[in-house]
């Protein structure tokens, strides 16, 4: 029992002997490393691993010899002059790394953009090569010398710069490259050379421009997709001639073959499928039912969300008035003359609707507001002056903005997507401000009454992927917002009559 007793008071004395020793190497620890810990801190804030990594790799190096000594009891001269050489180390690594940041500021930019490109992963070799670069130009800095650091500091950029061409080029191109060289191997380039050299025009255009300028990428990604489909096209056609070829058939038999489609889409329209003297008519017709159809599609769709709304307040006023029990009479005629407005306004929108063909604008309502979409309309490219054809359309507008004399006036221009983001929304801006200004001029509307926004191309109504899509984004769109004020509506009509 003394026996057990006595192992107890030891085991309690060890332990009380090992707290006590933990406690002294914890308040070491706060004398010596305080300073080193925040020159360690220092140091990664600054990147110094990658920026001074000779400066930063010895300092850690004395760092983990001073704690390791710590840890293991010894002497306490040596642990101080450890972690002083460490913080001076470090201290030495973070000026070192933000000179770097400065000088380099250049590498390190096209640094960052490359592996934002995903370069280390599509384009190895050439990033290798930057990061071998790269790594001398640090070294030499480190060193003082600075005319071999900038010198280094150039190659690393160029080699940076073509391995995220490299990495831009494959995301967007790889598919591409891919199906033309499947197309190759096939010899599609026998059976359908004018497509299959199409496509590959396409990838070349696609090419050129990431070299010209890597970061808008709207028009070679489109272009991508047009060699995508250009390329898949081939490889289909040379099948259909392969097919041809093997059964024998007759141009006639062909042509016959590829009627069968046109007049299954004409029995579905109810339209008779005419193609006695080509497909030409049929086709204009069936193009003609499809506007036809989708414009009634979007003035259904426009009425519905008007009555919806119309409802609605018209419910809600109703139920404010039967609450109360003062001026009900004035307020339910005050509704009955805003209606009267509306109504109004849809007469004079269907009136504005007749003025125009279906090549010069689209004209629709956004509940009380008319739409002037002027795809008739157009500029040269880059441009934003009126041409002189355009000025028998402005004048039909002049015409359907009397409709709404006293009514607010706002021009919208849009662009597609091709071109640089802030160049496209200057150029919308420029087109609704010439616009604008020959209101003002040539219509001698009051600018007060008017005003120009530039969208660019955050507004599309079509897909900008295919050309006519773009046609249609590249658009300037007035609104006409009439003023449904019973009272003023009274006098527009007065004015207008």
């Amino acid at each position: 029992m003394a026996l057990k007793s006595g192992f107890f008071r030891v085991l309690l004395f060890s332990l009380l002997l090992g707290t006590a020793t933990s406690q002294a190497q914890d308040a070491l620890r706060e004398t010596f490393f305080k300073e080193v810990d925040a020159a360690l801190a220092a140091a990664d804030a600054a990147n110094a691993s990658l920026l001074a990594p000779r400066s930063y790799g010895d300092g850690k190096e004395d760092y983990e010899a001073a704690a390791t000594a710590l840890e293991r009891g010894r002497n306490i001269e040596y642990v101080r002059d450890k972690a002083k050489d460490a913080e001076e180390h470090l201290k030495t690594a973070t000026k070192a790394a933000k000179l770097a940041q400065t000088v380099l500021a250049q590498v390190m930019k096209s640094r960052q953009d490359a592996a934002n490109a995903r370069a280390p992963e599509l384009s190895r070799e050439i990033w290798d090569r930057a990061q071998r670069e790269f790594g001398t130009a640090i070294r030499y800095l480190e060193r003082g010398d600075l005319k071999r650091a900038k010198r280094q500091d150039i190659e690393a950029t160029a080699l940076y710069r073509d391995a995220e061409l490299v990495a831009i080029k494959a995301q967007y191109l790889s598919e591409t490259r891919q199906l033309l060289a499947d197309a190759d191997r096939a010899r599609v380039g026998r059976y359908a050379p004018a497509t299959l050299g199409k496509a590959k025009q396409l990838l070349a255009d696609a090419e050129r421009e990431l070299s010209e300028n890597r970061y808008d990428t709207d028009l070679p990604r489109s272009l991508a997709r047009q060699a995508n489909y250009e390329a898949k096209h081939a490889i289909y056609l040379s099948e259909v001639v392969r097919d041809v070829r093997d059964k024998n058939l007759t141009v006639e038999e062909l042509i016959l073959h590829w009627e069968k489609p046109l007049t299954e889409i004409s029995g579905a329209a109810d339209i008779t499928p005419e193609m006695e003297a080509g497909y030409e008519n049929l086709q204009q017709r069936l193009i003609a039912y499809i506007e036809d159809m989708r414009a009634e599609n979007q003035a259904l769709q426009q009425e519905s969300e008007a009555n919806l709304v119309r409802v609605a307040d018209m419910e809600e006023e109703i139920r404010a008035l039967d609450q109360r029990l003062g001026g009900a009479t004035a307020e339910r005629a005050a509704l009955v003359q805003r209606l009267e407005a509306e109504a109004r306004v849809k007469e004079q929108f269907e009136q504005v609707e007749k003025m125009f063909s279906r090549a010069e604008a689209r004209v629709f309502r956004e509940g009380s507001n008319i739409i002037l979409r002027l795809v008739g309309l157009t500029f040269d490219s880059g441009q934003s002056d009126i041409r002189p054809d355009s000025v028998s359309l402005l004048n039909k507008v002049e015409k359907a903005i009397d409709i709404f004399p006293r009514s607010e006036l706002i021009i919208e221009g849009h662009t597609d997507s091709y071109g640089g983001d802030e160049s496209n929304q200057q150029l919308s801006q420029q087109r609704a401000e010439s616009v604008q200004q020959y209101m003002v001029n040539a219509m001698r509307i009051p600018s007060y009454r008017l005003i120009a926004t530039g969208y660019g191309e955050t507004q599309p109504v079509a897909n900008n992927e295919t050309a006519s899509g773009r046609a249609r984004n590249r658009r300037i769109d007035i609104v006409i917002k009439p003023n449904l004020d019973p009272d003023k509506a009274r006098s527009q009509t007065a004015y207008s009559q």
